[in-house]
């Protein structure tokens, strides 16, 4: 049995790699969310959204479908969903959404027969609004194609400079994405809700 910290190695040691745009995200998307149903119990599931990059058309991206699955209760997803899902062959970590003291929340992540990653799976509170606002930046990206194909070219330079460090990408992506909420705000766009 694998404990945690070699899990959590094994996850962040993982290669990064940004690929073009492909046509088939949204329906593994759609295959994915159709797929969670067997793991959650019926009516757990309040809200589903493909969010990320492969959820914005022409996008690079890494080639990892995000799904944001809104809830209302954590506790069902501790101790009934994660097991399956588990058993099911995802990773399962109960991880802060923000930095290490941030508040924590499962994540899944799906694997392919060999092992790559397909999913991140991101399970948020209806009422948690820095994760929902997720979708805000999506559709700030999907509304404009000039700061897509900015942070497209950023990701590229970040996946080429910090390929073996998984943290060090995820964090380099803080300052883009943090400008253009403020964009998107100052837009007019309104903060993510249930």
């Amino acid at each position: 049995m694998e404990s945690f910290e070699d899990k959590l190695q094994r996850v962040l040691s993982e290669r990064v790699d940004v690929v073009d745009y492909d046509s088939a995200w949204p329906a593994f998307f759609e295959s994915e969310a159709a797929r969670l149903t067997a793991y959650f119990p019926p009516g757990l599931i309040r809200r589903l959204e493909h969010i990320g990059s492969t959820a914005v058309p022409g996008l690079a991206a890494k080639p990892i479908i995000d799904i944001l699955v809104g809830v209302n209760d954590f506790a069902l997803v501790t101790e009934r969903v994660a097991p399956a899902m588990e058993q099911g062959g995802y990773d399962y970590f109960f991880r802060p959404a923000f930095g290490d003291d941030g508040p924590r929340y499962p994540w899944f992540i799906g694997r392919d027969a060999s092992g790559a990653r397909l999913s991140h799976i991101h399970v948020a509170l209806l009422d948690d609004t820095p994760q929902w606002d997720r979708v805000v930046f999506r559709d700030y990206l999907r509304r404009h194609p000039d700061a897509a194909r900015n942070y497209a070219a950023l990701k590229r330079d970040l996946a080429a400079r910090f390929a073996d460090d998984r943290e060090a990408y995820t964090l380099a992506k803080t300052a883009f994405i943090h400008a253009a909420m403020e964009r998107a705000q100052a837009e007019g766009l309104p903060r993510a809700s249930s």
